[in-house]
């Protein structure tokens, strides 16, 4: 039974480690007043173009740094239509997803027989045999550790440096953050760019360590998973990791609920993680007034330095 518990939590971790990524990344977008509904799209083409440059060049780190400046290119994309043209962000990153969507599939037309080597866990010395907790702790691949330092990077950006507090300003009152000398545009660029890249490394994450292949749409609606988890964490970090594993873990329990002698049809098991989704934005949104307490409060509202 323990074997089969430390699985599970194993498994969680990977789960929700892609989760981690765009969620954190669109966090950050959403901290500076931009919202961006393409990270569906932007972890597509992440995936794609990252398990191309591996495939192509024998590298899995090439082809993670690959993904990272895939996704940021379809995030400065998203950033010419919206904050130099003033085009809708909604509208935007609808658009976005689905051009990542068809344009991923094109791309990934030549590589979809094609198999990665496993990236090996890091095996620290002594922790690692502890009984479970060093599974759990000191045997996970370099990407979940990574993600575990960019969620505390993240957390000290924003709440600890002068940079994250004009980021908040900034989403909070452009205006007033000009008035105090900041660039609204640049600084805005620079968060996109940033959810763009993390969307994208959450891609390369199931591209290249989580299946490792490619399928094409494998990211199965963790896009807007995220985009649903930022609203979950009422846009604070420390919630992110809460959220993401536990959908990263209700997505894996519905594989070992037949296993444990539970009678439901796998169709119903496959629409948890969705139907989680669903009941937790219902009953956050009932709580308006957290939501407006921590919503930054220029989110999805355009704002253009000569008007």
């Amino acid at each position: 039974m323990t074997e089969t518990i430390v699985g599970i939590l194993l498994a969680t971790l990977g789960a929700g480690t892609p989760l981690v990524f765009a969620t954190l990344g669109e966090l950050i977008t959403e901290k500076s007043g931009v919202l961006n509904l393409g990270v569906e799209g932007m972890m597509l083409i992440g995936a794609v173009c990252g398990f191309a440059a591996a495939a192509e060049s024998g590298s899995l780190w090439f082809g993670v740094v690959i993904s990272m400046f895939a996704g940021g290119g379809m995030a400065l994309l998203f950033g010419i239509l919206t904050l130099t043209f003033q085009a809708n962000q909604v509208a935007a990153g609808l658009a976005l997803t689905i051009f990542g969507i068809g344009t991923s599939a094109y791309i990934g037309l030549d590589y979809t027989s094609v198999t990665l080597p496993n990236i090996d866990p890091i095996q620290l010395p002594f922790l690692s045999d502890i009984p479970v907790i060093g599974r759990l702790l000191f045997s996970l691949d370099p990407l979940i550790y990574l993600s575990f330092a960019m969620f505390g990077a993240i957390s000290w950006f924003l709440y600890r440096t002068k940079g994250g507090l004009v980021l908040r300003a900034v989403g909070e009152s452009p205006e007033s953050a000009v008035s105090l000398g900041h660039h609204v545009i640049a600084i805005r660029y620079l968060a996109v760019w940033f959810g763009g890249a993390m969307a994208g490394l959450g891609g390369a994450y199931l591209a290249l360590v989580y299946t490792p292949l490619w399928v094409e749409e494998m990211t199965a609606g963790r896009g807007w998973i995220a985009l649903a988890l930022v609203v979950f964490s009422t846009w604070r970090p420390s919630r992110v990791m809460v959220g993401a594993y536990l959908f990263g873990g209700v997505t894996i329990v519905q594989f070992h609920i037949q296993g444990f002698g539970v009678d439901i049809p796998s169709q119903l098991l496959s629409t948890l993680p969705y139907l989680a989704t669903i009941l937790v934005l219902v009953l956050i949104s009932r709580d308006i007034h957290t939501i407006r307490l921590n919503a930054p409060a220029s989110l999805g509202k355009p704002y253009h330095p000569d008007l």
